[in-house]
């Protein structure tokens, strides 16, 4: 099966950003390049999985994940669910929002099942994100929470 690994935030923004390090996470584990920079796209060899990094998601990324059979979105929360490591299914809803740019992993794979009519298994890791100010680096909690969030996925991938 072909899978994407889908993180999104702000790198800018400490835990925010903690997808991007649960990438570089992955590709450690995978065996992969890390990008040089923040600023830089993952590598993608042409074997499954996929890496992608964005700030948020949008309508255009349903194009991207109906070429996939699944899904993993990663993102941060800020304690809105009671665990610091939130694990769950994603079914395809459609969500509205009054702002154009907030989109739920449900409503991206709602737009990927109505437009290109490809169901795709969708799994989201939510990570408790403590601090948020003008840095790359996350706060140690978030870092211990996005190394069990790379172990969740790499055995959501079914490779451990």
């Amino acid at each position: 099966m072909k899978a994407l690994i889908l993180g999104y935030g702000n790198i800018d923004r400490q835990d925010d950003g903690v997808a991007w390090h649960v990438l570089a996470g992955l590709c450690r584990k995978l065996g992969r390049p890390i990008p040089v920079s923040q600023d830089d796209e993952f590598i993608n060899p042409g074997s499954s999985p996929d890496l992608f990094f964005y700030l948020q998601l949008a309508p255009e990324l349903a194009e991207i994940i109906a070429a996939y059979d699944r899904v993993c979105f990663v993102d941060a929360h800020t304690g809105s669910v009671p665990e610091d490591l939130h694990m769950a299914e994603v079914k395809p809803e459609y969500q509205s929002s009054p702002f154009t740019h907030h989109m739920t992993p449900a409503t991206c794979l709602s737009f990927a099942k109505t437009i290109y009519q490809r169901d795709v298994e969708g799994y989201l890791i939510s990570v408790r994100g403590y601090e948020f100010g003008f840095s790359h680096e996350l706060s140690s909690t978030t870092a211990g929470l996005s190394s069990q969030a790379v172990d969740e996925i790499y055995n959501w991938l079914g490779q451990s």
